[in-house]
């Protein structure tokens, strides 16, 4: 995996190396001596959700494939209701399991662990039934009215509490609630789905790959029915009832971004170019744009001010990886995309030096200059980095 970069000189390569030295500083070991992933530096233990979307980043592309599989197999302890855990507290007290998304990102975890490592034998034998298991309770409903609607998409949330990504709580106060069918949950369950419809039809379950198959063709249709803005050529970022919350998000990208869409080509470029318009900054994508009412630009202050600021515009470099992954798919074939792509990495070197030295943020202001903010060391930051290198820079290279 020698030579991180072969065009743009040192300072792309020594990004990539750098990166590649820090992640090992993320994973560690938990009270039963099995290994998990600690979200950031220096304040943060592990997350279910963040270890998922690290795993890929820090294990996979790396070629780690024991410690992805030790990391699976010690969440897969923990499934409850369908759930993984959303964070394990310190000192042995009881796991909280306040998310929806966590075991979505988990299917999709064993998926690419799959697709990296090649052991469909650990697939079959420790890990198919797991994930069968939290589709069924999706399916059915599980805790915070997690459930399937008559239309195949997901529901969740109750008053007063957080369980998507945007989860910043203050007090009793929510700041991002989501209630209801948002858009990056529906992306993962029809993700989930296709997933299962493989897994099945490759341990010759035919009836079962059938079933997820039109499970999955349904979700499909009614998500386009549903979540489609014609009037601004975007998604909607949650669906609740009557109520369609047309704030422009970065978690539209994520119907794009993951392995399986759901989107036309045409579909597809409007949500990356919408992204690209009100979002995308040197550093990752704001979590709002900064022409919605709602944005805050800067994150400071007190932890009310901070909070509040945490998804209403501040930016979030992980999610540069997602979005690099949903340019590449909308934009497949054109002559440019591997130049622009590659510049979107370079921000990232100069970044090396800002704040934790060698290592990438958890999160940017998003007025410019974008200074650097919360954790000077982030897992998914680093992670996303470089399985988006690996993926869509490295591997083309390297063809």
């Amino acid at each position: 995996m020698g030579g991180c970069w072969r065009e743009g000189g040192d300072k792309l390569l020594q990004l990539c190396e750098s990166l590649l030295s820090v992640s090992d500083s993320f994973i560690v070991k938990r009270e039963s001596d099995k290994k998990s992933i600690i979200a950031g530096y220096h304040w943060f233990g592990d997350w279910g959700r963040d270890t998922m979307i690290s795993l890929p980043g820090l294990t996979l592309v790396q070629g780690k494939f024991e410690d992805a599989l030790e990391i699976l197999l010690s969440f897969a302890q923990y499934i409850s209701k369908g759930m993984i855990p959303n964070r394990f507290p310190d000192y042995g007290e009881t796991p909280e399991y306040n998310t929806v998304d966590a075991s979505l990102w988990y299917i999709q975890a064993v998926y690419q662990y799959l697709r990296f490592a090649k052991d469909f034998k650990t697939i079959r034998k420790d890990l198919y039934g797991v994930l069968k298991e939290i589709i069924e309770y999706y399916k059915k409903g599980t805790r915070y009215n997690i459930h399937m609607d008559s239309d195949g998409l997901i529901y969740a949330g109750v008053a007063g509490v957080q369980l998507t990504w945007m989860d910043a709580k203050v007090g009793d106060w929510v700041v991002t609630p989501r209630i209801g069918k948002a858009v990056e949950i529906n992306a993962l369950w029809y993700n989930a789905l296709k997933i299962m419809s493989f897994l099945a039809r490759e341990m010759d379950l035919s009836n079962e790959s059938k079933d997820y198959t039109i499970l999955a063709e349904n979700v499909s249709k009614s998500f386009n029915d549903a979540f489609w803005f014609d009037e601004g050529q975007y998604l909607y970022d949650f669906i609740n009832g009557e109520t369609k919350n047309t704030a422009i998000r970065p978690n539209q990208v994520f119907a794009v971004s993951l392995p399986y869409t759901m989107l036309s080509k045409k579909r597809q470029r409007n949500v990356v170019e919408i992204v690209k318009e009100h979002l995308l900054t040197p550093y990752g994508l704001r979590s709002l744009s900064p022409k919605d009412r709602d944005y805050i630009g800067c994150y400071r202050g007190n932890i009310y001010e901070r909070d509040k600021a945490y998804h209403q515009g501040t930016v979030w470099a992980w999610l540069i990886g997602p979005y690099i992954s949903a340019y590449v798919r909308a934009y497949a074939g054109h002559k440019d995309t591997p130049k622009y792509i590659k510049g979107l990495f370079v921000p990232f070197y100069e970044h090396l030096f800002d704040a934790g030295l060698g290592t990438v943020s958890e999160i940017f202001d998003g007025d410019p200059p974008h200074t650097p903010r919360g954790c000077i060391s982030q897992a998914w930051s680093v992670a996303e980095i470089l399985r988006a290198y690996f993926e869509h820079v490295y591997g083309f290279e390297n063809e």
